[in-house]
């Protein structure tokens, strides 16, 4: 059973003042990265949830599939090997996710695209020569496409603007996931002691254990005010004799021979009470907040967030938690199936048994106003046919104006109460296959919020 825990409401203010649904920031952060050579026409992007990314001549991301192994067996491309994203069309599932057999039809048997439609391969020019990581790999049916440290790279036709990630994501679905795309680019500009981990709060800045890097308000500008009493709490985050400042990194003297990293003119510590990598405890303490290379975007303005008992959640107006809807289905080429242009029948099964007014009555699509203005890419008001889940019509009667995040509708469990949870991790394999996870903004037990 997850344990009960409340947090303090001084942490909800301070996290909601810091959020970037909180006062708009004069300057928006981005993160740096490291230029490295490219093939001719590509660039990068940096998107607002993934951050920096590789983009084609087109501007349009560039995109990697990753060998992931499945209950049963693997399915991605192997490094350095032609591609497994082909034109064969598969019509039934692939067994690879038990208790499911092979052989059953898929939804869309009749309608369904072949891989390489939905993911197009970046090719290469017969003139093409590998530069850095990239490289070009030949393809099963000969031609020769861009590979990008030994994975083939492909893009996807749901990103329709320049620097958009719709496709695919850097977010880690555990164990029982699909295996997904990920979006590649450009090293970040961060010295080796430290990694960024993808949350729905913002790219946070980690140390090499993967433990949670803060800042304290009482600091000044590159200038550490944290004394004797202070340190039993907190420990600097200290910088190697060979560490050179970089970009936005600089480094400060604590004392001779002892240097400390700062981070746009803020000194980094790690927490002494945080227990396991990503922890957000160290926030409870007044003035001490995570480092963000950059956070997420401004959600809408009439949304709120709430206290569960197992964490901080983002949540609707009225204070209903705001569930996300992942799904991935189980034939070799693992298509997404959670976006409107996509099968609706597995969220139709997951949510109502097949019934789609009971679907929509036990997981309702957020509302958003008529005249509801998109603060950003990221989240969007859409027209959607309430029953079927795809995309309304331009003259439909009974369309519903919702709130999708990165081109997906969020939802509302039924069931919930102001401050509930009791949706997340609803569906198979607790909802990272096929299934709805809360929104969270920071959960101390399970790491959901990352």
């Amino acid at each position: 059973m997850r344990a009960h825990h409340v947090l303090s409401g001084l942490f909800a203010a301070l996290l909601l003042s810091a959020s970037p649904a909180g006062a708009q920031r004069a300057v928006v952060e981005r993160e740096g990265y490291l230029p490295e050579p490219m093939p001719p026409g590509f660039g990068v992007v940096v998107n607002e949830v993934e951050g920096p990314v590789f983009t084609d001549a087109a501007g349009k991301t560039l995109y990697s599939w990753p060998l992931k192994g499945l209950r049963n067996g693997d399915v991605g491309d192997r490094k350095n090997a032609p591609s497994a994203c082909t034109s064969e069309v598969y019509k039934v599932n692939s067994g690879l996710m038990s208790p499911y057999p092979a052989g059953l039809i898929l939804p869309d048997a009749a309608t369904r695209k072949s891989c390489q439609e939905v993911w197009p391969p970046v090719l290469a020019g017969k003139d093409a020569s590998p530069v850095g990581k990239w490289t070009v790999i030949a393809r099963k049916d000969g031609a020769p496409q861009w590979a990008y440290d030994g994975y083939p790279l492909y893009t996807s036709t749901l990103d329709t603007a320049p620097g958009d990630v719709i496709g695919g994501t850097n977010r880690r679905a555990r164990g029982d996931g699909p295996g997904i795309r990920e979006p590649i680019g450009p090293h970040p500009n961060i010295p080796p002691a430290f990694e960024i981990r993808q949350m729905n709060t913002g790219r946070m800045l980690v140390n090499f254990a993967g433990f949670s890097v803060y800042a304290w308000d009482g600091d000044g500008a590159d200038k550490s005010n944290c004394d004797a009493g202070c340190l039993k709490k907190w420990s600097p985050v200290l910088a190697a004799e060979t560490s050179q400042p970089q970009g936005e990194w600089t480094i400060i003297q604590r004392s001779p021979g002892v240097r400390q990293w700062s981070f746009r003119k803020k000194p980094l510590y790690t927490f002494i009470a945080d227990g396991r990598p990503k922890n957000m405890l160290g926030t409870d303490e007044p003035g001490w907040h995570n480092v963000y290379t950059q956070r997420a975007p401004a959600w809408p303005k009439e949304f709120t967030q709430q206290e569960s008992h197992g964490g901080i959640v983002l949540a609707d107006a009225a204070g209903k938690t705001i569930y996300l809807y992942t799904c991935g289905d189980d034939a070799l080429d693992q298509q997404t199936c959670d976006h409107p242009t996509s099968p609706q029948e597995y969220r139709l099964a997951v949510c109502g048994g097949g019934d789609a007014a009971r679907c929509l009555k036990t997981w309702r699509p957020v509302a958003a106003a008529k005249d509801a203005k998109a603060p950003n890419k990221t989240w969007t008001p859409i027209d959607i046919d309430p029953l079927s889940g795809h995309y309304a019509t331009p003259d439909q009667a009974n369309a519903m104006r919702v709130w999708a995040y990165r081109g997906r509708p969020v939802y509302n469990f039924e069931r919930d109460a102001v401050g509930d949870v009791e949706g997340d991790a609803w569906g198979e394999f607790f909802g990272f296959r096929n299934g709805f996870k809360a929104y969270w903004l920071r959960d101390d037990f399970y790491s959901n919020a990352g």
